[in-house]
């Protein structure tokens, strides 16, 4: 069993020490343990070219183009049966390089993407990013109350390669976490849920606070004009109440959860939703009125770069 943890914080600050106190927990069960200190790698941002998704759709394969470490981190990636997360909280939520990762791993790494690609083309997708049973968890660190975003954002990159949360912690005023010996044994054991999840990842379950969505535990939501209530993770919709209890989800789960955003069907719903759009998009391209609203913006100004 490999567990691979992964910090994107300061070099040996909080988030690595807490990441490998997680591996520690891992490793004393027996797990083999291996840790990346992110910025150590050369990472892009995504360009938003597609060229990953094309080439998946039209059975090339589902590689991205930019040449950097992202290629050698995936590969790692796939090569762990669980994964630990250590991000430290920006603003409420995780920091751009996080967000770069989850860029970068959607629409290239999406369960749904990468079967439309073999099921095109045998052969043409790496089948780990088809057949892996990767358990994933998260930890994150802020040095205030500002941490109400982080754990959507960290569910978001799960979803896309379908990696199924074991733990989704976050600590507030975290800053001298590594003198709180109740909150290191919690890291330790989130170590220890990994462990046991990876040992039978298909009857693994979720370890952290449940949250108010019953079927993501998202704790975020969109209150919309019409009256619905939309998880902003799973985006199953339904209604609020209040309980004595607190706040209580509920929704159809009959209709919902089948167009959830982390579940298969879900999945290809969306796709073909954007298959919709992008079709109405080539053929407005070819329309007088396209070109010649194009050529009015490309040509009322430049944009301003520094000189090289």
């Amino acid at each position: 069993m490999k567990i691979l943890g992964i910090s994107l914080g300061r070099l040996n600050g909080n988030n690595d020490c807490m990441c490998k106190e997680a591996l520690m927990g891992a490793g004393e069960m027996g797990a083999e343990v291996e840790f990346i200190h992110l910025f150590d790698l050369n990472i892009q941002h995504c360009t938003g070219c597609n060229a990953c998704s094309a080439k998946a759709f039209s059975g090339k394969g589902n590689k991205c183009v930019i040449n950097d470490d992202f290629e050698w981190l995936v590969d790692k990636m796939y090569d762990a049966d669980g994964i630990i997360f250590a991000v430290p909280i920006f603003c409420e939520g995780g920091p751009g390089l996080f967000h770069t990762i989850m860029d970068r791993f959607g629409p290239r790494m999406d369960k749904a993407t990468c079967l439309i690609g073999e099921k095109t083309a045998p052969g043409s997708i790496d089948p780990r990013y088809i057949s892996n049973k990767i358990c994933v968890s998260y930890i994150s660190f802020g040095g205030s109350e500002w941490i109400t975003r982080v754990q959507a954002d960290c569910f978001i990159q799960s979803m896309t390669p379908q990696w199924k949360i074991i733990d989704n912690k976050f600590y507030d005023h975290s800053l001298n976490i590594m003198g709180d010996d109740t909150k290191i044994a919690e890291i330790h054991q989130v170590g220890v849920n990994m462990y046991h999840a990876c040992k039978d990842p298909d009857h693994a379950s979720y370890q952290s606070e449940p949250g108010v969505c019953p079927h993501c535990h998202g704790r975020e939501f969109y209150f919309a004009e019409n009256g619905d209530v939309v998880c902003n993770q799973c985006g199953i919709a339904g209604r609020m109440e209040i309980t004595e209890n607190g706040p209580r989800f509920v929704y159809d789960e009959e209709k919902q959860v089948p167009i959830a955003h982390d579940v298969l069907s879900g999945k290809f719903a969306h796709m073909e939703d954007i298959g919709r759009m992008l079709g109405a998009q080539m053929e407005f391209k070819k329309t007088d009125t396209y070109k010649t609203r194009l050529k009015k913006y490309k040509d009322f100004i430049s944009a301003s770069k520094p000189e090289r």
